[in-house]
């Protein structure tokens, strides 16, 4: 369970997230995971997402059917589409109202069926148990107390986490140590690097390290 002050914390953090993909980096993430030409720069960090994404859903079977996926963070909906084509019954989460919206239209109507878009708290306890979660990218701008906090949460209502952090490379300090140098209102919520030995969560293991120019993200799973 959550303390006080992790609550607050977690909450303050939730809501800055939220501000910024509910604001001006609406249209970059529908562009960004969309087909449309991009930057050099957006095209690393597309390829990346890409990879990941392939990574982390390869830690789930291939048939689905009868499973109930957590999507935590589902942003424009492309790995719950993925997850409800093997089969799976999906609720696909995100913070941000207009990237849910996105969502529900880009998803085959054929699994219109499969998969429950909701606009709200990935923790909230509603929710209801799943036998997997999939949270990419998603608790990447966390604290590591809070972070903690949200496994525990998340693990005594799923039977398997897949999820990214940030991995504590030089590159990845260098780039936090200047962002924190801008001004508040100019800043994207800033992801916070993580050495992943030092999660304290009971059953966690190292997957796997995607590196494509711009975008460095570590896959990681808790299973029971």
């Amino acid at each position: 369970m959550r303390d006080l002050a992790s609550l607050s914390s977690y909450d303050a953090t939730r809501s800055r997230v939220a501000s910024y993909f509910d604001g001006t980096a609406t249209r970059v993430w529908e562009r960004l995971t969309s087909d449309a030409p991009v930057s050099r720069i957006r095209q690393t960090v597309r390829e990346g997402r890409d990879s990941m994404r392939a990574l982390m859903l390869a830690q789930l079977p291939d048939d689905l059917r009868g499973a109930r996926v957590l999507d935590a963070g589902c942003g424009t909906g492309t790995a719950a589409a993925e997850l409800a084509a093997r089969g799976a019954d999906v609720t696909a989460i995100d913070i941000s109202p207009r990237l849910i919206e996105i969502a529900r239209t880009r998803l085959p109507e054929g699994l219109s069926g499969r998969v429950e878009f909701r606009a709200g708290d990935m923790l909230a306890a509603d929710l209801g148990h799943f036998d997997h979660v999939v949270a990419m990218d998603s608790l990447i701008y966390y604290t590591r107390p809070d972070l903690e906090a949200a496994l525990d949460g998340l693990g005594s209502r799923a039977g398997q986490i897949v999820f990214t952090v940030a991995p504590r490379t030089a590159l990845l300090m260098a780039m936090w140590n200047v962002g924190k140098v801008f001004p508040q209102s100019d800043r994207s919520p800033v992801m916070i690097p993580h050495d992943w030995r030092q999660i304290g969560v009971p059953g966690l293991a190292r997957v796997g390290r995607i590196s494509r120019g711009f975008y460095i993200s570590e896959c990681l799973r808790v299973a029971p």
